[in-house]
């Protein structure tokens, strides 16, 4: 039977704002093994509590240069190698009762638009389910896990900000419990950190923010695939798969993304790439993931645009369906 892990968030296996290669595995774990993490951080290391004006808040923003995700890692997965995949399956999410947007000047998509920072907190009723924002609306919270990343290759750190063929900065909204993310090996152990837990966010985020938060119990399954040659990362649900692109514009993000996919069909589902590209044009959605435009930011770092391509299995018959499947979790 896979073997239970419970790591908690400490000033040990949490880094505020980037991923460190210098950082010992918090917990070695078995491929198929599930990793418990109770009372996740809140952003700058623990330090946004409920109710801080923006004035309190902003030297967290300059205390921690990097980023302000409290990241938690590295998982190492025993036996993960360069050329690997570990599946991070997200089976388990439950938020803390509370949580924030905000934006700072200059930032997000409109950096030059408003002339005050802006800061709202928001309360989540006891099931998690429903939050107001002001009279008369409401979001169904829908929460998920906005930082999910392999180490990259190298000995430098890297900021929890971006994003690349690792994962990292997806902030992508349908990373909610009962999805998968299959994210390539760039070193021994694959080393996954972890952080930045939303309530809800709509496609592009494009104030920056989030309804930002942290987790009462978040629960990961980790699986090594091996010799699944991904070249970045791959997302499933239970209806579609979905692949990403990052560039410094979303003309170059939205190209990438459907290289990407068309590169992966052709050989998942064993079609021509002309054909790829066709059912791309066909079936494919293409959004807007990410909208990155700070002009004003406090961080060392600036998020990628991103685009994801969001892939319906609806249109392949169930012996495709398998066959792709087979591909992504190849017999051992």
């Amino acid at each position: 039977m896979p073997e239970p892990h419970v790591v908690e968030s400490t000033t040990d296996t949490i880094r505020s704002g980037y991923l460190d290669p210098t950082a010992p595995p918090v917990v070695s774990i078995a491929s198929g093994d599930r990793v418990s993490f109770p009372n996740t951080w809140t952003h700058w290391g623990n330090e946004a509590v409920f109710g801080m004006t923006f004035a309190e808040r902003e030297p967290l923003r300059h205390k921690y240069p990097q980023g302000p995700y409290s990241m938690l890692g590295p998982v190492e997965v025993i036996g993960a190698e360069p050329g690997d995949v570990i599946e991070c399956s997200i089976e388990t999410l439950r938020t803390l009762d509370w949580g924030w947007n905000s934006f700072p000047l200059g930032v997000g998509a409109l950096p030059h638009d408003f002339s005050e920072p802006y800061l709202h907190y928001f309360r989540f009723d006891d099931d998690r389910r429903r939050a107001e924002f002001v009279p008369g609306v409401e979001f169904d919270l829908n929460p998920f896990v906005g930082v999910i990343g392999t180490e990259p290759s190298g000995e430098n750190a890297t900021s929890a900000i971006l994003s690349g063929p690792y994962g990292g900065n997806l902030v992508l909204n349908a990373l909610t419990a009962g999805t998968s993310v299959f994210l390539p090996v760039f070193k021994p152990g694959g080393r996954v950190w972890f952080g930045d837990i939303h309530a809800v966010q709509g496609d592009g985020v494009v104030d920056q923010t989030a309804i930002e938060t942290a987790a009462e119990e978040l629960v990961i399954r980790y699986d090594l695939r091996k010799d699944v040659p991904l070249s970045g990362p791959l997302v499933e649900t239970e209806t579609e798969w979905i692949g990403f692109g990052f560039s410094d514009t979303l003309d170059d993000a939205l190209v990438q993304c459907l290289r990407g996919l068309i590169a992966w069909l052709h050989v998942a589902a064993g079609i021509s790439e002309s054909e790829a590209y066709a059912l791309c044009s066909l079936a494919v959605s293409f959004r807007v993931t990410q909208f990155a435009n700070q002009t004003g930011s406090a961080y060392s770092s600036v998020p990628a645009k991103t685009v994801h391509g969001v892939v319906p299995k609806r249109v392949f018959s169930p012996d495709k369906v398998a066959q792709i499947n087979a591909w992504l979790r190849p017999a051992t």
